[in-house]
């Protein structure tokens, strides 16, 4: 892992990490080929020509850059947590009730080569 992706990771609030810790593990669960860079000043995983971005931000966990036809029917079943055309944010109460299964749907879709 790049040593700036590391960094980010180091400094995401301590209320948040475990969020993000299980996002990212499900995202290399999913795609253990994933490359992860900094892009935009967040972690970015890339499969391919795909992208996932991961921003961990005050709210929680955000994810960024699925192609909109391609989330697994995720934002259907949870349209309170999209924020805007592009934008999942997550607090950690809201991925408590969601099921590893559903986040993976997402990650495979989101990231299909």
């Amino acid at each position: 892992m790049d040593e700036a992706v590391r960094h980010y990771i180091d400094g995401v609030d301590p209320a948040h990490r475990p969020l993000f810790d299980r996002v990212h593990r499900l995202i290399l669960a999913a795609h253990p080929e994933a490359e992860v860079v900094l892009s935009y000043q967040i972690p970015t995983y890339k499969v391919g020509r795909r992208r996932l971005y991961v921003g961990a931000w005050k709210h929680g966990i955000s994810l960024y850059g699925w192609p909109q036809d391609q989330d697994a029917g995720f934002t259907a079943r949870h349209p309170e947590l999209r924020t805007s055309k592009g934008t999942i944010q997550m607090r950690p109460q809201d991925a408590a009730a969601i099921a590893d299964d559903e986040l993976l749907g997402l990650v495979r879709a989101a990231l299909h080569a």
